[in-house]
């Protein structure tokens, strides 16, 4: 097999590569780990990564590049799997990246990314890891002065980025059998199911609703172990968290395991008053049925000590998310949520206290007292370990999902440290819910749904008989399945034939379609989605060298971008830029190129 691995000119030749993508095996990743920069001639030559999704991105930054001094050769890759491979090998100089802040914070767009160690990160610089820190701690204008130092750490001083922009939302309805005023759009958090509707409401106990992913493969149904798009909206229907995120990035209690939460006035200790009306289900028969079992104050301790923990699960994907959480307690005394001060003055049991189904009478410590109706509740305590507001965000995340202590201990009894993924079963292993021989549902949903089944097609899942009932955020439908279709055009397609239902990512160049069509309803949102080039930090010339990073930086003009995307992009800077406006910006500049690319020259 021949890889894909080429010096191209024209967008016909990348099209005609792009379509004969084929998966390179595991000797083809490590026989192609070559530094070409080093080999190539007068010109620097810069190996740009990417996938044939990502086909005209490619093209743009190629064209840019060429025209600014150098030879580009494009590794273009067919799907996600063999795009991560071929990165964990480092073949690449630039590689076309992207990053959705799903916490509606800016601490997250950055710490799992960019910071010494983080989940995802390729960098190591004190400078940046520092000013991450820092950040993290402020609000208002202090964490814009911050969050624009960081910036300019990572981007103009170092240039371990370079922005591309940063997308819109467009959610395409097939409205001709769902109530679009019930499917919600928001700027983070991953799509929520519950309050999806037919419009004939006498269908969502005897039809099925069916929704779209473009992954089939997925990470783990384990909330801490997957952080990425084959799992994150599974998991944040399947497990309830402490709080939400509303569609504008508020942090709300709505439609979570708590009525209120409330911050203590030094902003290091929060507190979350539980509500008694949900109990986690399970799959019997290939059907959900509440096992009894109250999500309560155990599991939440239990679930987020873990959170925490890297050491708690193999290959944890999450532990840094959750790792400013210093310790996770149940209260049992009334009087120390009367003795804590809230920043408006209000004590925190006052906080706590706002429209409950009773008074709180008492606080229990255990879950077989609880009785909301009769006033007596659970409360934990977070402390974090220096004032850290935006704990709360990432409370709303979907590694916070509140898991069974019971079903997770009694599946994971292997010991962490020499886990062996070829003989150890692991809670939410997608393997104990694929179709076949090896099916053994063993999950334990504290949600709206749970999965029921999949394969290659398609995921099942249906409502949490025990999630909510009688409220308005009991679960409307209830069953539900989410369609594989890799290919978005394909997919779109489906939507027009009312093969699924909802399109959540509508791409820019076919929203007219959507517009145009009399069945479906199209919807608009802001996004915290950037897309950017990742530099090799290892063992590359751009890996070396900062003179040479920063001539493609400055080879980047976003308003092409924006122009093929008809204005349905927006410049950015990094994956902060979302959220916090710092006022700086990326302008392109033929003659930083050239001086940049002299002194490289004159480096070597």
């Amino acid at each position: 097999m021949n890889k894909k691995l080429f010096t191209l000119a024209s967008t016909a030749t990348v099209a005609a590569v792009a379509l004969a993508g084929c998966v390179e095996t595991k000797s083809d990743v490590e026989e192609s780990k070559t530094d070409i920069t080093e080999t190539a001639g007068a010109k620097p030559v810069i190996e740009l990564l990417g996938m044939s999704s990502g086909e005209q991105d490619m093209n743009i930054v190629r064209d840019q590049l060429v025209k600014n001094g150098f030879d580009v050769k494009l590794n273009i890759q067919p799907d996600y799997g063999s795009y991560t491979a071929q990165q964990d090998a480092g073949n690449f100089d630039i590689a076309i990246s992207s990053w959705t802040t799903v916490t509606g914070n800016p601490d997250y767009a950055v710490r799992g990314l960019f910071k010494t160690g983080g989940d995802y990160s390729r960098t190591s610089d004190e400078t940046v890891d520092q000013l991450i820190d820092e950040a993290s701690t402020l609000t208002g204008d202090e964490a814009k002065d911050k969050y624009k130092e960081l910036e300019q750490a990572l981007v103009f001083d170092n240039a371990y980025i370079a922005p591309l922009y940063i997308s819109q939302k467009f959610q395409g309805i097939y409205s001709k059998e769902i109530n679009p005023d019930t499917v919600r759009l928001p700027k983070s958090r991953a799509q929520a199911w519950e309050t999806i509707s037919f419009n004939d409401e006498a269908k969502n106990d005897t039809e099925t609703l069916v929704l779209h992913q473009a992954i089939a493969s997925l990470t783990s149904l384990d909330p801490v172990k997957g952080n990425d798009g084959s799992i994150n909206t599974l998991n944040t229907n399947m497990n309830v968290r402490l709080v939400n995120l509303s569609d504008t990035d508020e942090v709300v209690s709505k439609g979570s395991l708590s009525y209120n939460h409330a911050m203590s006035e030094d902003a290091k200790e929060y507190y979350f008053v539980l509500r008694d009306d949900i109990n986690f289900a399970k799959v019997e028969n290939k059907t959900a049925v509440d096992t009894g079992d109250l999500v309560s104050a155990e599991d939440v301790v239990f679930s987020l000590n873990r959170a925490k923990d890297q050491n708690a699960v193999p290959d944890h994907r999450t532990y840094s998310i959750h790792e400013n959480i210093e310790s996770v307690e149940i209260i049992s005394d009334i009087t120390s949520l009367q003795s804590v001060k809230t920043a408006d003055g209000n004590t925190v049991l006052e906080a706590l206290s706002e429209d409950l189904p009773a008074a709180v009478a008492e606080v229990v410590a255990d879950e077989a007292d609880v009785d909301n109706a009769a006033g007596k509740y659970q409360v934990v305590k977070i402390t974090t370990s220096t004032a850290f507001p935006q704990v709360l965000n990432y409370l709303a995340h979907q590694s916070g999902g509140i898991v069974s202590e019971a079903a997770v201990t009694a599946v994971n009894t292997f010991d962490v440290a020499s886990y062996d993924p070829n003989k150890d079963v692991a809670y939410g292993d997608q393997a104990t819910v694929t179709e076949g021989a090896t099916y053994a549902n063993h999950l334990a949903a504290s949600g709206p749904y749970i999965l029921v089944q999949k394969n290659d097609y398609e995921a099942q899942f249906v409502k949490n008989p025990a999630y909510q009932v009688g409220t308005e955020n009991e679960p409307k439908i209830k069953k539900i399945n989410v369609r594989f279709i890799a290919d978005n055009d394909s997919a779109l397609s489906a939507l027009r034939n009312g093969e699924i239902h909802v399109l959540q990512s509508v791409p820019e160049t076919k929203v007219d379609v959507v517009e145009g069509d009399q069945n479906l309803t199209l919807k608009t949102a802001d996004s915290n989605a950037v897309s950017y080039l990742l530099f090799n930090q290892n063992g590359r010339e751009v890996s070396k060298s900062v003179d040479l990073r920063k001539a493609v930086l400055y080879s980047i003009n976003q308003s092409e971008f924006i122009s093929y995307y008809q204005d349905k992009k927006k410049p950015a800077v990094s994956t902060v830029s979302p959220l916090v406006d710092t006022g700086l910006k990326l302008e392109a500049d033929s003659a930083k190129v050239k001086e940049f690319l002299k002194s490289y020259q004159e480096s070597k």
